[in-house]
């Protein structure tokens, strides 16, 4: 069986399309997985997906090509621990806003002695419960860490984490770096687009990849352009939410409602 991680492979390659997966559903996320998007983020930052309910979706997925990634809530030593324990190989780390953190992140993803993390191969499903000969001695290349840089400080250190090694990919998340910014709810600012134009283009020129989530076509599109290696394109949910709407909107004529913003 192949344990390679895909996602990993393709970054510095090919451009990958992604879909925010936030209805914490296996059987919602096997729907996304047959879609054909490149890689669905299971997010734990602001949807209710817990330690369960993303080692469902990870199995869920694992039936087919699309690729997970693993947003945690925060970037937990203890929590990164048993997210690579249940076969999470691609994490991406939300608010990271210093070099510090960064280089706690990398170590949190490693075994000693470069790393932190704690070794219970016998009890993981990364491991096939302890038959994945040299795991312990190979892990590590497998597993593709992300950080997301979401805040004006983020920013201000950006290039200094840029050094950090061990780091695969950065990951702008433009609607919380608007609100630092002062244009809350405004990812779309002039401003904030500049600022999230001028991050890509340096993160690309260290040498590693850039991500970013974007519903709005014309600056996907401009994202793409730039060479923005992994783009998210839509939140399962407010697609869900819009469908809906609009197959009522048919049938029945007061359903008058504005289509549902993601907040991206």
């Amino acid at each position: 069986m192949d344990f390679s991680n895909h996602f990993k492979r393709k970054l510095k390659t090919q451009q990958q399309i992604g879909l925010w997966v936030g209805l914490a559903d296996a059987y919602a996320t096997e729907i996304s997985a047959n879609a054909g998007y490149d890689w669905l983020l299971i997010d734990g930052e602001h949807a209710p997906s817990d330690l369960r309910t993303t080692l469902s979706q990870l199995q869920s997925i694992a039936a087919y090509p699309s690729q997970a990634v693993v947003r945690p809530p925060i970037g937990s030593v203890q929590l990164i621990k048993q997210l690579l324990d249940i076969g999470a190989q691609t994490l991406l780390i939300p608010m990271v806003e210093t070099v510090e953190q960064a280089e706690l992140m990398v170590k949190a993803v490693r075994y000693p002695p470069e790393g932190i993390r704690g070794v219970g191969a016998a009890l993981a499903r990364a491991t096939r419960w302890n038959s994945i000969p040299n795991y312990y001695e190979t892990a590590h290349e497998n597993i593709c860490l992300l950080i997301q840089i979401e805040s004006v400080t983020g920013l201000e250190n950006l290039d200094d984490i840029l050094k950090v090694d061990g780091i695969d990919g950065v990951f702008i998340g433009a609607v919380d770096l608007s609100a630092t910014m002062g244009y809350q709810g405004n990812p779309n600012h002039p401003e904030v687009q500049k600022a999230v134009v001028d991050a890509i283009t340096r993160i690309r020129a260290a040498g590693k990849a850039a991500g970013i989530l974007s519903t709005q076509h014309e600056a996907t599109q401009q994202y793409l352009e730039l060479g923005t290696e992994f783009v998210a394109v839509g939140v399962d949910t407010s697609v869900l939410m819009n469908s809906l709407r609009e197959l009522l909107a048919k049938y029945k004529d007061e359903v008058n409602v504005p289509k549902v913003s993601d907040g991206y």
